[in-house]
């Protein structure tokens, strides 16, 4: 059975579908009350965010538009420090679209907000004529701890800059599936709560963060030395990519530094605690590939000292940054 206009139309065949497909799996007791609006309790200061997903497949090796809706909002909260409560999730269905295809997202959905801890209370579905294709809107809502400011202004000479783990997985995964390449390359998606839970668990004095996507850790390293008016540099031989990614990206001529992620975050700590934050973020699976890459200086500006011992400028993804993948 497929989606057609009448499953967008707000009668029998729309109700059939929220009922079915989303009922089934996104059930819990806000959203469960059918109102207009989820009425939440919520005191303190909240972090918000939202994000709308189109990526071309809608399935990949190692997950789904559903996933990646769920993973990439609720990473955007845990990089303001928060703690996820609450997400809102709006479908785009395009005309054609296989239900059972749509049942199989909404499961993994569900199971990634789950394994998050986190509720879908809100949402919405529309209809449009199309080619079966799908995209997502999440937005949501994390509460702030007591004590926690993390801030892209914070960076101070001296602090560390971290990642957790291989750069450019993602990207390359969702190109080589566009482009029927035969690899092993799968995409990082993936909520980083543990690795974040163990960075504040152990105290570590975390200074910023950011989930690498879009755009690339050259461009979030940009946004993060310009707000602090400060410089960062990087070492290329510590940068973490896998040799197939490597190899793919020599082929292609894709520079890993600007391309996205979905299961990667970068962490600005203080210097001093630069060896105990690597030495937490090793100690979880997400983060068991961490490096410390660089530091933060006085200046401006993003430079990366190369493997010959000269200094490259790695400024902001310029233009579209072809092929985009998301």
């Amino acid at each position: 059975m497929k989606i057609t206009m009448a499953h967008g139309s707000g009668g029998k065949s729309s109700a059939e579908l929220m009922k079915s497909v989303f009922g089934k799996y996104f059930s819990n007791d806000v959203l469960d009350q059918m109102e207009d609006a989820a009425v939440l309790d919520i005191a303190g200061r909240i972090a918000f965010s939202t994000d709308s997903f189109v990526v071309t497949p809608i399935t990949f090796k190692g997950g789904d538009i559903g996933k990646l809706a769920v993973c990439g909002t609720v990473n955007d909260l845990l990089m303001m420090g928060a703690e996820p409560l609450y997400l809102t999730s709006a479908y785009i269905l395009e005309e054609g679209l296989e239900i059972d295809r749509l049942d199989a997202i909404a499961a993994s959905m569900a199971d990634t907000a789950a394994s998050a801890g986190v509720k879908i209370v809100a949402g919405d579905t529309k209809v449009v004529e199309g080619n079966g294709g799908l995209m997502i809107n999440t937005t949501g809502i994390g509460l702030i701890p007591e004590g926690r400011n993390i801030s892209a202004a914070n960076l101070k000479k001296g602090d560390a800059i971290l990642v957790s783990g291989y750069l450019g997985d993602h990207h390359a995964c969702i190109l080589s599936a566009r482009m029927n390449l035969t690899n092993h390359i799968q995409s990082d998606c993936a909520v980083l709560k543990p690795i974040v839970d163990a960075l504040f668990s152990h105290d570590i004095r975390v200074k910023a963060m950011r989930d690498v996507t879009r755009g690339g850790l050259g461009t979030m390293l940009n946004e993060l030395a310009n707000t602090s008016q400060c410089s960062i540099e990087i070492e290329e031989e510590r940068l973490p990519v896998r040799d197939e990614v490597r190899g793919f990206c020599d082929v292609l001529g894709l520079d890993p530094l600007y391309m996205g992620n979905e299961g990667k975050m970068l962490a600005v700590v203080d210097g001093a605690d630069a060896e105990k934050a690597l030495e937490t973020m090793r100690g979880t699976d997400l983060g068991k590939d961490a490096v410390i890459l660089g530091y933060v200086q006085e200046g401006k500006g993003v430079t990366m000292r190369t493997r010959l011992g000269g200094k490259r400028v790695v400024d902001m993804l310029y233009g579209e940054g072809l092929p985009r993948i998301c």
